[in-house]
């Protein structure tokens, strides 16, 4: 998977498409990426004693890492990653304007 947490990414397909937001959690395993502000669902929770009235909480539900696509820090639009090795060590770039990131 090329994407690791706080990269900037675009929705490329599925409800949200257009959103932008960064990643907060990735998980490699089953390809899938959680976005700040993308795919929020609510969560009702039950009463307890130190919140006794309850509550309806937003969460972050993953989206499968295909819908969504990297933003250039370029050119603030879609890009593909690619790998490459600068000085012996495995770097990411942009493909589009070819920016290490």
């Amino acid at each position: 998977m090329n994407f690791v947490k706080g990269d900037k990414v675009i929705v490329i397909a599925g409800k949200d498409k257009g959103k932008t937001g960064t990643i907060q959690k990735v998980d490699p395993k089953s390809n899938r990426v959680v976005v700040e502000n993308v795919n929020v669902r609510k969560k009702h929770r039950k009463p307890t004693q130190q919140t006794p009235e309850g509550s309806v909480v937003e969460i972050y539900a993953p989206i499968d890492a295909s819908n969504v696509m990297l933003v250039d820090p370029k050119t603030k639009k879609p890009t593909r990653i690619g790998h490459k090795e600068e000085k012996g060590k495995k770097v990411r770039y942009a493909k589009a304007s070819g920016t290490i990131l």
